[in-house]
């Protein structure tokens, strides 16, 4: 899915969620190829001109996500949790972390989080960035896991303004093709108990009808 279409239907849905009219919402997706600049970014952490993104069919979208220049592509699992924050950002983000940690290990790859560079880390590369933005008590945007992706597609930025800092994709580190719908059960599983919520998928054509609407709106 584009990427503005699914910023603009999770402030949708945080409006319903903050007025009881909705549940939390767990948004599992693809993106097109794009570069998302967060809150604090530094365009000049885009390292690639406008016109070899346009060769390399890359969009640049701001968002209203926390952080700074990330990427996004096809071989990503991208979580959007739409979900109440009562324990503070901190814990919010933490039981993100907690789920991608326990996604990984039960494929044999310890990782860790860190605070101050946030993220999911397997020694010294990135595996999940995280991005959150809080209005009304209920958080959008989410995490970005690297499943199958493109690892070279990050060249094209600082990832997340940290220079010389090395990408990896649960692909890369277990030596085995995933995709990230081969996944989507085992972050549900995972996500559940580190959210202390219990997920029930729902019929996937409420959420796509709803989408459709985006795009439609955008164009």
């Amino acid at each position: 899915m584009p990427f503005a279409a699914t910023a603009s239907l999770q402030e949708r849905l945080r409006l319903e969620i903050a007025a009881g009219h909705r549940p939390a919402t767990l948004l599992l997706c693809e993106h097109d190829p794009v570069i998302t600049l967060g809150r604090s970014a530094d365009a000049s952490h885009v390292l690639a001109s406008e016109a070899e993104l346009v060769r390399a069919g890359v969009k640049v979208e701001r968002a209203t996500r926390g952080g700074d220049v990330t990427y996004h592509g096809p071989g990503q699992l991208v979580a959007y949790p739409v979900f109440p924050v009562r324990r503070g950002v901190v814990a919010h983000v933490r039981s993100m972390a907690d789920a991608i940690i326990a996604l990984l290990a039960a494929h044999g790859v310890a990782s860790a989080f860190r605070r101050c560079e946030p993220g999911v880390w397997v020694g010294q590369a990135k595996v999940c960035a995280f991005g959150v933005h809080v209005h009304r008590r209920v958080a959008i945007h989410g995490l970005a896991l690297n499943v199958n992706t493109d690892l070279s597609a990050f060249n094209l930025i600082v990832p997340c303004g940290l220079r010389g800092s090395a990408v990896t994709s649960l692909s890369a580190l277990t030596g085995a093709q995933f995709a990230p719908e081969q996944i989507v059960g085992k972050f549900i599983a995972a996500a559940s108990p580190a959210f202390g919520l219990e997920l029930v998928q729902v019929d996937q054509s409420v959420i796509a009808n709803h989408a459709h609407s985006e795009l439609n709106s955008d164009s």
